[in-house]
This record gives structure tokens, C-alpha cells and sequence, in this order.
């Protein structure tokens, strides 16, 4: 696979270690000579330990067969979630360190949560596009805010805190973008 093909949640190899791509940040050239720059985040499936690498567009990179799998959150510790395979009933746990970018994203009964298995073990889990999240605690409606005007941060059920449009109230439902954490639209 080409570099410029990664995308967030892809399993490749690297050394004969298996990581994930967490992030990929896209740099273009400044000049007409310049290669289009991809700095990929990855996280190593066991250690979880950070990868940090930079390619250029054409560069290969060796991707690791998985499956995708839906599964549901059943339960949510202190140390870890527990999801269970829908199609199988299969119990994984992966502890929070796993699930930091995801656990802003993760309230209970979520479904369209998938699982990428590896050779019977849990690599990682995919979300959503996006998620429906209720508003916890936010500063009061204003009347009259139009919906293009200001906004004001509020803090979600997950303990995720997001810009919100004032007319917003504690309580509403709002649709919120798992790729870039923003607010999209009253759910």
C-alpha cells in the first residue's frame, strides 16, 4: 500500500512489528520540486508505545490482514472497556490506555462500533463518523442567538467538551465528529 493510501485505524507492519495508524497529517510542498510529505502517528498493538514516521507519497508500507468485526460496548471500568462480537458473542477488553483517542467517543449502548481482529487478538476499535452525545453542563440558552453567532463550550456525558452555537441548552442531544471532535448539528 502507498503512503498516501493510510488512513486512520489501518494495520500495517514495520520492522516485523504490527502497529496501527492512529493519525496522518498531510504536508504539501512549498515548492513546485517538493514531495507531498505524510506524517502517520502509529501505535504499536501490543505495547501500545508510539511510532512516529514520515513518508513520502509513492513510499510502501506493508499492511497486516484483519478483519473487521461489529461489536457492542457492553460495560465500562476503570481500567478498560469490555466490547462483546455481535456475531459471535466473543468478550475483548482493551484498558483505557488503548482507547484514549476513543473513549471521548464511547458512551454507553454506542452501536456501530466494529473491532479489528487479528489472528484472535483485539487490535483496536473503530467508530463511528459520528456519535450522539447529550449536553451535561453548558452556560444557559441565550433567546434569540441565531444559529450562525457565537459560540460557548460544552461539556458532553463522555466528559468530552466541545464549541457549541449558543441557543444550545444542558440537555439537548448534539451529533459531534469522531474524526475531528467538532459539533455538527443538533442530534
Amino acid at each position: 500500500m502507498k503512503a498516501s493510501e493510510l488512513r486512520r485505524g489501518t494495520v500495517v507492519s514495520i520492522e516485523g512489528a504490527t502497529y496501527m495508524v492512529r493519525e496522518v497529517q498531510v504536508q504539501s510542498p512549498s515548492s513546485r520540486s517538493g514531495n507531498t510529505l505524510y506524517k502517520v502517528q502509529f501505535r504499536h498493538v501490543v505495547s501500545r508505545q508510539k511510532l512516529d514516521q514520515t513518508y513520502r507519497s509513492d513510499d510502501q508500507i506493508q499492511v497486516v490482514d484483519f478483519e473487521r468485526r461489529p461489536v457492542q460496548l457492553i460495560f465500562r471500568q476503570a481500567e478498560g472497556c469490555t466490547f462483546m462480537d455481535l456475531q459471535d458473542y466473543q468478550q475483548y477488553t482493551l484498558d483505557n490506555d488503548a482507547l484514549e483517542a476513543e473513549l471521548p467517543y464511547l458512551p454507553d449502548g454506542l452501536e456501530g462500533l466494529h473491532a479489528l481482529v487479528s489472528e484472535g487478538q483485539l487490535l483496536g476499535i473503530e467508530l463511528p463518523a459520528t456519535v450522539d452525545l447529550d449536553i451535561v453542563d453548558c452556560a444557559p440558552a441565550l433567546k434569540g442567538a441565531s444559529a450562525s453567532a457565537r459560540t460557548k463550550p460544552a461539556t458532553l456525558t463522555t466528559g468530552l467538551v466541545v464549541q457549541v452555537p449558543e441557543y444550545i441548552a444542558p440537555g439537548d442531544r448534539v451529533r459531534v465528529n469522531t474524526e475531528t471532535g467538532q459539533y455538527m448539528a443538533r442530534a
